[in-house]
């Protein structure tokens, strides 16, 4: 007699009830033409097999809904972590909530960063795949549908934090109340006097920075004033935008008297312009940034923002993606924003009466 082959090497589908066995890897390796081995190799993410090769299974295994049992994985003590870009003040805020949680589990974190892409690459989905780490947490960066599919067969969770897009119904996401912090920045600025207050967006992209800049213009049509898109600059959420767009901004004829630089970052970029131009923050130019970094209450003057929980974020991320990894259902919650508020300091006042050219 034949001896059954082992549960992990089988595809099920749920048909009416009952669990119908639709194709071994046996079978996929036939159907492949390649050995039963080399079709192991593409499932546990050895680098060992030829791209083609290597797509013609993953391609089979997903249209045989192959996935590998959770209970049959053998995970490494480790979460990937995953930055689109790593070289900020707020990157560190996101690692150490992320350690907080690996910590008390007893894991270990692995950093990637996809150089500004957001998506990482495929090399990154195989090496995450040979690793298989607890889970993947993922920073304003997300996967394409071959690196989902990758990840899913392999039974290693992922949760996007700050997603740059929409991430999809079934993508848990972690993210903040960034339409919520654009609104009360404006407002703010308004209930202060001012009437001409610009904007420095980040990219346009990310689905954060389009909502803060929202918020922003909701704020402004609510008091009844115009939204002047002459003000509105875009960035990319670095100190040099914040710089540059300022200069533009301050330079003008009809310059703004206050500026929501959407990010912490842009806004010591425009403290920067506005010394240049011999502007004093806040007597000549009130600023509000976004993200409370550690250090927006040293700047001088202390900035005045709106606090993003980054690290409370992290948290709530790595615990999910630990959740996810657990053979105890989904998880009543996948996708949560957590409250952003005002945090006002010394870099807003009201309008001068005549502002400085």
């Amino acid at each position: 007699m034949t001896s059954p082959e082992p549960v992990e090497s089988r595809t099920q589908t749920r048909t009416q009830g009952r669990t119908a066995q639709t194709a071994t890897l046996a079978e996929i390796a036939r159907e492949a033409g390649v050995s039963a081995p080399t079709v192991s190799k593409v499932l546990n993410g050895r680098a060992d097999v030829a791209p083609a090769t290597r797509s013609r299974v993953e391609d089979l295994l997903r249209a045989h809904g192959y996935r590998r049992r959770r209970a049959e994985a053998t995970r490494s003590p480790l979460i990937d972590l995953v930055f689109h870009e790593l070289e900020s003040a707020w990157a560190m805020e996101v690692i150490r909530g992320v350690e907080n949680v690996a910590r008390d589990a007893g894991l270990s974190v692995v950093l990637s960063e996809s150089a500004g892409r957001l998506t990482p690459g495929r090399t990154w989905a195989d090496q995450v795949a040979a690793r298989r780490p607890h889970g993947v947490i993922l920073v304003l960066s997300g996967l394409d549908e071959s690196q989902r599919a990758l990840l899913t067969s392999r039974s290693i969770p992922f949760v996007v934090m700050d997603p740059a897009g929409d991430p999809g119904a079934d993508v848990p996401s972690i993210g903040a109340t960034n339409w919520q912090g654009g609104l009360a920045a404006t407002r703010h600025l308004v209930e202060l006097g001012h009437r001409r207050i610009g904007a420095i967006s980040g990219p346009s992209q990310m689905m954060c920075s389009r909502a803060r800049v929202d918020g922003y213009r909701a704020a402004l049509e609510t008091a009844g004033l115009p939204v002047d898109p002459a003000l509105i600059a875009t960035g990319d959420f670095h100190h040099e935008a914040g710089y540059r767009r300022g200069l533009e901004l301050l330079r003008r004829p009809d310059r703004p008297t206050a500026v929501f630089a959407g990010n912490d970052l842009q806004a010591l970029g425009l403290y920067e312009a506005a010394r240049e131009l011999g502007l004093r923050i806040p007597e000549d130019l009130s600023v509000v940034g976004f993200d409370d970094l550690p250090v927006a209450p040293w700047v001088g003057p202390p900035l005045t923002t709106v606090r993003q929980p980054l690290t409370e974020m992290a948290e709530a991320a790595a615990k999910l993606v630990l959740d996810l990894g657990r053979d105890e259902g989904t998880p009543a919650a996948t996708r949560v924003e957590l409250a952003t508020s005002l945090v006002v300091r010394s870099s807003t006042a009201g309008p001068a009466e005549q502002p400085v050219p």
